[in-house]
């Protein structure tokens, strides 16, 4: 009788946070987040997945993960905004012998630059800023003096639009500033480990690849400045804006930015893994330690608004319906905004956020670091499927749209989903 009662809480709690967050309220997270019991995720009932209609599935996944020797493997589908599919393949941690559940949290890299963008649009919707916003320079939002120094005048026309759609200037013609500190360090003086704010001051005093608005090139940097856009505008943590005026209100009480180190490991997160030969790696820190890349060689809180997410897959299909133009479950942004992060650019600009969007509404979100590979896919029809893996291979970002190949290998009309949603069944 009791935890039946616990159960009816559950959901009125549940119900009533959607009923504030539809006038405009938001709880804060210190009073919702409770990652340990009280999410969906620890509620999903298994038996409803396991079933002869959804063998097909289980077949080409496990075939998936086992050809790329993948220790384990989440899987959330949704159709007509209901969730009719979650299940988890394989190990979340293999030397414990945990299998992985629904209710396990990945990092889910680039798909965080999903949630950024997210986040910059509900600022946009709220007239805090706009797409055409300049970025830098006495007029700029980032016009802190330390941010002044200006080495070339383009950078005085990069655009919060610039930096969604990754045409804000930078290319990787050197590697990745994102994952290189010790430039960054050497660059401006700043001690390791550095911040956000050292990445922006090594780019100002610096000179653009090209210019601003004329063509895309893949930036984990602009995400990451994107984070500190928030951040100022907001006058809030990053983290603490995007649970409280995004996660939140979608009923996602589970996602977090990640830890950087093994010890920093929630007890209901996955366990990552690379390939066997992987050579050990310098610390982000610059301590001097080596450890396995995949704990220690980033510093995911850095990383955070372009690749430091934690999530469920059940959880990245609850970001999906409230962002999907489906009238059934309501959005969390206005339909311009998503039209507007959706659009096909003529001039062939990235889409906002999302990687790519064809004219056909198909919407792929995908995302690769050290020990995890995570894809969110929508198809033309509205369905979408979360993929999220705690396994790197040599494939590198590769492997992500492997896994887009496996959605596009299942058959789907050959299935028969349920009446149930798995968003709101639960199990007394």
């Amino acid at each position: 009788m009791k935890q039946w009662f616990k159960y009816i809480l559950i959901i009125l709690f549940f119900n009533f946070n959607l009923i504030l967050s539809d006038y405009g309220f938001n709880l804060s997270s210190d009073e919702l987040i409770n990652h340990e019991r009280e999410s969906i995720n620890f509620l999903i009932v298994k038996s409803l997945i396991e079933s002869q209609n959804t063998s097909l599935i289980d077949e080409k996944i496990e075939r998936f993960r086992n050809q790329n020797h993948i220790k384990g493997l989440s899987v959330a589908y949704v159709n007509k905004d209901k969730l009719v599919f979650a299940k988890g393949y394989g190990y979340a941690d293999e030397e414990a012998k945990i299998l992985v559940s629904t209710n396990h949290l990945f990092r889910i890299a680039s798909v965080s630059k999903l949630i950024t963008a997210i986040g910059i649009m509900k600022l946009v919707e709220n007239s805090k800023i706009s797409l055409d916003s300049k970025v830098f320079g006495k007029e700029g939002i980032l016009n802190d003096e330390q941010f002044l120094k200006i080495k070339d005048k383009r950078l005085g026309r990069i655009t919060v639009r610039n930096l969604l759609n990754h045409s804000a200037g930078w290319t990787q013609r050197y590697g990745d500033l994102a994952f290189l500190p010790r430039v960054v360090s050497k660059g401006v003086g700043d001690a390791l480990p550095v911040t956000v704010d050292s990445y922006i001051k090594f780019v100002t005093a610096r000179n653009l690849h090209f210019e601003p608005g004329t063509h895309s090139s893949y930036s984990n940097l602009g995400y990451i400045i994107l984070g500190k856009i928030i951040s100022k505008i907001s006058g809030m943590d990053y983290e603490k804006f995007i649970q409280e005026n995004i996660l939140l209100p979608a009923n996602i009480t589970d996602m977090q930015l990640a830890g950087s180190f093994y010890e920093q490991k929630l007890s209901y997160e996955v366990k990552y893994y690379e390939p066997q030969d992987a050579l050990p790696e310098e610390c982000y820190d610059g301590s001097g330690r080596l450890f396995p890349r995949i704990y220690g060689g980033n510093d995911l809180k850095v990383l955070g608004a372009a690749a430091g997410w934690l999530a469920s897959a059940i959880d990245l299909m609850k970001l999906y319906v409230v962002i999907d133009k489906d009238p059934i479950v309501k959005d969390i942004l206005t339909s311009e905004s998503i039209d507007e992060m959706t659009r096909v650019d003529p001039e062939g600009l990235d889409p906002l956020g999302w990687r790519k969007t064809k004219i056909d509404g198909e919407w792929v979100r995908t995302g690769t670091l050290s020990g995890s590979s995570a894809l969110i896919k929508r198809q033309p029809d509205g369905s979408a499927w979360a993929i999220l893996s705690n396994t790197s291979t040599y494939k590198g970002p590769r492997l992500a749209m492997e896994m887009d190949k496996v959605i596009r290998q299942i058959d789907i009309n050959r299935i028969t989903w349920p009446d149930y949603n798995l968003f709101t069944y639960h199990q007394p």
